[in-house]
């Protein structure tokens, strides 16, 4: 069977209480896929970077890998700092399989779900126009 990992990847902050959602969401989605290991690496500030966890992950015997953007968008660091990292990672381990989906926040789903969070936090969900 072929070892798969799934990396959450995200900006990182000087404030290391900043990455607490981010270990949540890590914790929630591998209690969710308890077959693939789920990772959490950062872009800058924090480690792990995800050039580091893919090693480390390779040396485990990992062959596949899906990274995901945990960025609401898709801007500069997702549409040019991650390609270049991936570029790189690939010309390094040609045989791995590596994915890279698109921004958490590009998707209807994640959209609709923070709306309605918005929506919700409105005192008794009053809806009415002000």
């Amino acid at each position: 069977m072929t070892k798969r990992a799934l990396i959450l990847f995200a900006h990182g902050a000087r404030d290391p209480r900043w990455a607490a959602p981010f270990q949540r969401l890590q914790k929630a989605t591998q209690v969710q896929l308890p077959d693939i290991a789920v990772e959490l690496a950062f872009l800058e500030f924090m480690t792990p970077d995800l050039p580091g966890l893919v090693q480390a992950l390779i040396q485990k015997g990992c062959a596949e890998v899906t990274v995901v953007p945990v960025f609401f968008g898709q801007g500069g660091h997702v549409l040019r700092d991650l390609p270049a990292m991936i570029e790189a990672l690939q010309k390094e381990h040609p045989t791995l399989s590596l994915k890279v989906a698109n921004a958490v926040g590009e998707d209807p789903d994640v959209l609709n779900a923070i709306a309605q969070y918005c929506i919700d936090a409105l005192p008794q969900n009053q809806t009415g126009a002000i």
